[in-house]
């Protein structure tokens, strides 16, 4: 079941990257901040739903993943 975690976590991390893909798109200073700063993201989450959901919704898959391919082992 090793191999369900390694896909989550494959997953999760496509969706970070998603997250700051939309972040700079929105500006340099955004994408910056949420590069540097962890909070941050999550601020820009809440201002810009419509363009993090997807990349959100994303991570949480790839927790989801991650927790059953660990209760699987």
């Amino acid at each position: 079941m090793g191999l369900v975690v390694y896909i989550g976590l494959a997953v999760f991390v496509i969706g970070g990257i998603g997250t700051l893909i939309a972040a700079f798109k929105t500006s340099l200073l955004w994408g910056f901040a949420c590069l540097f700063i962890a909070p941050v993201s999550l601020i820009f989450l809440l201002m810009h739903w419509g363009l993090a959901k997807n990349p959100f919704f994303l991570q949480l898959a790839g927790i989801a993943l991650i927790f059953f391919g660990g209760g699987m082992a």
